[in-house]
């Protein structure tokens, strides 16, 4: 039965600290016996979104090099919750406007097995309820494409925060054959207090999915702009939280057993009995 870690972590402007924040909680959760790990969404830089696209890497850049180099180290699976891709040259070969808020994901030897691009891109007004206004769309290209990959637990399908709002999301990656769904995020805390744990526990029992869901927490130095809710979770596909993490960085583990999918499944045969798509 594989044990999984969902990283908890406070994501900053300055990549060498963030490099080592994760690197210190992998090999924590790699120590403990995990063979999946998931970090959150924005694992390689948090700062100012006006610097996104400046930030951003190629898929084979200095970080994704990093994390591959750990995920051989350690022989785990990781899933790099997200980093700021480098986007395509503007008109004429200028450099990229934009870049792509990709989840990235490592197999035991090093290799990159699957990569996703965030589709749905957070674009929000929130000021009236004394949140932030942030238009993710400024700086970031959606993704066009759903991504299902092997892993320790079974299939697993990818998503990235703001995608948690859109259930079609969670059904095209059932309908791939996806048995636990990732939603690395840096849930702002407003949103979160409110929305996080109902809307991680519905995709779970809709699903009938396992749902890993590790969070960037605290203050961010992007300005003053955001500050993330944290509440890393592991929800089994009855929707029942088996580890959350509270406040300041640090890992929710848990151990997961794939036959629970079956087991809720054959109970309520929700894919049986659907009747509209």
């Amino acid at each position: 039965m594989p044990l999984v870690a969902c990283v908890q972590m406070n994501g900053s402007s300055d990549s060498a600290r963030n490099l080592a924040q994760v690197d210190a909680l992998v090999r924590r959760a790699a120590a403990a016996g995990a063979t999946l790990v998931l970090t959150p969404e924005a694992t390689d830089w948090l700062g100012p979104h006006d610097e996104k696209v400046a930030r951003a890497e190629p898929l084979g850049g200095p970080f994704c090099a990093a994390m591959s180099a750990l995920a051989r180290e350690l022989g785990i699976t990781l899933l790099i919750g997200s980093l700021a891709e480098r986007g395509p040259a503007g008109p004429g070969g200028a450099p990229p406007t934009h870049a792509w808020n990709t989840s990235v994901l490592f197999g035991p030897d090093g290799a990159r097995t699957a990569a996703y691009r965030k589709i749905h891109l957070f674009d929000v007004d929130l000021a009236a309820r004394g949140g932030v206004s942030f238009r993710e769309s400024d700086r970031t290209l959606p993704g066009d494409a759903l991504v299902v990959a092997d892993s320790p637990v079974g299939p697993l399908g990818l998503s990235v925060c703001f995608d948690l709002r859109f259930p079609e999301v969670y059904a095209g990656l059932v309908a791939r054959g996806a048995r636990a769904l990732t939603v690395p995020s840096a849930f702002t805390l407003m949103t979160g207090k409110d929305h996080w744990h109902a809307l991680l526990r519905a995709r779970a029992i809709e699903t009938q999915c396992f749902v890993f869901a590790p969070a960037q927490w605290g203050p961010h130095d992007d300005r003053g702009l955001r500050r993330s809710y944290g509440h890393s979770l592991i929800v089994d596909p009855w929707g029942t939280v088996l580890a959350e993490c509270g406040d300041g960085p640090g890992l929710a583990l848990a151990w997961v057993d794939p036959a629970v999918v079956d087991e809720v499944r054959a109970q309520i045969p929700v894919g049986a009995a659907r009747r509209l798509c």
